[in-house]
């Protein structure tokens, strides 16, 4: 069972501060995570929001899902491409484990069951 009902709300786990993504650096030791690196101001990044909240139906103990907005701290997004070593991109997805991106898309080609199968790799 999905750790959300389809019907309520997407629950987003917010990324406010550096502090938030080197918790998060560390939680990825122990399982992999996901973080989503949002525009506000870009209707393709706006997309790409919907398509996942539609489609997730991940567990959240099996990939917890992260929300950043990029226009608030650009700062932490900065920190994420360098901590990663993965070129910035908005609207971006990143699974990574062990503190190293397994899934790295961008714009049209960020889909959920991609996500999926790199999770079963």
């Amino acid at each position: 069972m999905a750790w959300f009902s389809k019907k309520e709300k997407f629950n987003w786990k917010e990324i406010q501060s550096l502090s938030d993504w080197k918790k998060i650096m560390e939680q990825s030791e122990e399982c992999p995570v996901a973080v989503f690196k949002h525009s506000t101001r870009c209707s393709i990044s706006s997309m790409a929001k919907q398509r996942i909240e539609r489609d997730w139906d991940i567990e959240e103990n099996k990939l917890p899902l992260y929300y950043l907005d990029l226009i608030k701290h650009r700062d932490v997004s900065n920190a994420i491409a360098q901590d990663l070593d993965v070129e910035h991109q908005s609207p971006q997805l990143i699974v990574f484990r062990n503190r190293k991106p397994v899934y790295v898309r961008s714009h049209n080609s960020i889909n959920v069951s991609g996500v999926k199968e790199t999770l079963d790799k």
